[in-house]
């Protein structure tokens, strides 16, 4: 039997059913638990969350007088948590995900390109003000997050791989907006609702904040750092959870993605060597999507992977990543992430431009070589779903000698 109690009832040994108020106000990434922690009861009492509902048969019971229980006529029927509330006016949706229509890469990627100049703009103005004292505002952050969401919604591939082209000088700022883009399209591959999609979006947008705290010389030291260097650039996500904790303006869970989205799951990361669970969920997937973006894009001290090789090397990295988090992150980009260059069956070289959902070995292709004859074949697209050819290899470019590579998928025919 569920009953609702004011919020400074709560006790422990109760069983959290759900929380009423905005799904960001409180600082948990799970709503139904024992409460058996003070730390987690000391936090609930903090959060602002007016009341909570609590599952009697699960958990300690309140105090009868005190208690709203759950109406007759709902007891009737299997006991369900109370329906979940709007998400936060700052982050009400405009344009919900049930109105943002699917469409092919090759549609969205004019869209996709204007919003990564409207981004880099945005981005570079808001992390100047933060190296030069001032506080990053909520208003500045949520329309492009919601931009974001949008593209991301409508299809991930196409904002998602433009980003991956920034170049050296571009890395700071767009890194930030690549993983907010990764960061709803694995939110929406797990499961979140579109406010803890939106959430998940500007905690990456924001991640790397701490960045712009550092010593230009370090951050864009074209070799490799000293010790005492890359002890400063360690001190980047403490820098940044500060800044963001001054400002007043974001939720516990975005400044936790700023402070620990270089833990791993060994207990091995910084800065505080977490391990396991306690990682937040949202952290997690911050350390995959962070890295990813990282191995895949040009920076000042080294060259890209390629995006099938980094997934593939990623996926060797024991202790590292969350494997259910990860194995999310491979869907929600493919295994053959658009600009891949694969070898058919048929001998043909072909280069990933969209996704096929549901068939994560079957993407749509851009075919336009030959290995066999060695020799330019008219370019033709290939959804693999619907063909009997099929991928058999990943392959490098520069072993080919193809330099223009993404000029296959970034110029729509």
């Amino acid at each position: 039997m569920l009953k609702k109690i004011p919020t400074t009832q709560a006790e422990l040994g109760m069983f959290l059913q759900s929380m009423e108020g905005s799904w960001l106000s409180h600082p948990f990434w799970k709503t139904r638990f024992l409460l058996h922690d003070q730390s987690d009861l000391d936090s609930l009492k903090r959060s602002g969350v007016p009341f909570i509902w609590i599952d009697v048969e699960k958990g300690k019971d309140a105090v009868a007088a005190l208690a709203t229980v759950a109406p007759a006529a709902a007891q009737a029927e299997p006991v369900s948590a109370p329906p979940p509330p709007p998400p936060p006016q700052s982050l009400a949706p405009s344009r919900s995900v049930q109105t943002q229509k699917p469409c092919r890469f090759e549609d969205e990627l004019a869209q996709a390109a204007e919003l990564m100049q409207k981004s880099k703009k945005q981005v570079v103005r808001m992390f100047s003000e933060a190296r030069l004292g001032g506080t990053i505002k909520s208003e500045d952050c949520l329309p492009l997050v919601e931009d974001i969401a949008g593209s991301v919604w409508r299809n991930p591939s196409a904002l998602i791989s433009l980003a991956r082209l920034k170049t050296r000088d571009d890395y700071t700022y767009m890194h930030s907006v690549a993983v907010c883009a990764m960061m709803v399209a694995l939110g929406k591959q797990m499961g979140l609702s579109e406010a803890e999609q939106r959430a998940a979006g500007l905690a990456g947008l924001l991640h790397d904040v701490g960045k712009m705290l550092m010593p230009l010389e370090i951050l864009n030291k074209p070799g490799a750092l000293t010790d005492p260097e890359f002890a400063i650039m360690r001190s980047h996500p403490a820098r940044g959870h500060e800044a963001l904790k001054a400002s007043g303006a974001f939720d516990e869970a975005v400044l936790d993605v700023c402070l620990h989205h270089h833990e791993k799951i060994d207990g091995s990361g910084y800065p505080h060597r977490l391990k396991s669970d306690q990682i937040s969920l949202l952290s997690r997937m911050g350390a995959v999507c962070d890295v990813y973006d990282a191995v895949t894009s040009n920076r000042p001290y080294k060259s890209s992977w390629d995006p099938a090789a980094s997934i593939a090397r990623m996926a060797q990295w024991q202790g590292h990543f969350d494997p259910k988090v990860f194995q999310a992150f491979v869907v929600s980009i493919g295994i053959y992430p658009v600009g891949t260059l694969v070898k058919l069956q048929s001998g043909k070289l072909a280069v990933v431009i969209d996704q096929t959902p549901g068939k994560l070995t079957a993407p749509t292709v851009r075919v336009f070589y030959s290995s066999k004859s060695n020799l330019p074949i008219e370019v033709t697209t290939l959804d693999l779903s619907q063909s009997t050819d099929k991928i058999v290899s990943r392959e490098d470019p520069a072993t080919w000698g193809f330099t223009q590579i993404n000029d296959l998928w970034t110029q729509p025919r």
